[in-house]
């Protein structure tokens, strides 16, 4: 009941740049084609509906990011519960100010 109200880790899009520079892999969960309408660069498209299938690597730091960041949450939960190492980007893309690839 009470891990509904565990924090979840999160860092601000300005500090994305420095976590991807020291190898963190990026996961963009949105669906496949609003990535395809403008994503980070380096970024692993995943979507939410998808992530079961995936495989990830738990020695790994991974940064989570979709639009809002609602889904991006989601996401946090599901892999900081199979105990996966796990970062929000707060207010996802809609607070990206740097550069987008197409």
């Amino acid at each position: 009941m009470f891990e509904f109200f565990k924090k979840i880790k999160s860092i601000s899009p300005a500090e994305v740049s420095n976590e991807l520079k020291k190898g963190t892999q990026l996961i963009d969960v949105r669906e496949a084609h609003e990535f395809q309408n403008g994503h980070i660069k380096g970024a692993r498209n995943i979507p939410l509906s998808k992530l079961g299938e995936h495989v990830l690597t738990k020695n790994k730091k991974y940064l989570l990011i979709c639009q809002s960041g609602i889904r991006s949450k989601k996401a946090y939960k599901i892999l900081n519960k199979a105990n996966f190492d796990v970062t929000n980007v707060n207010g996802g893309m809609r607070a990206w100010r740097g550069k987008i690839k197409k």
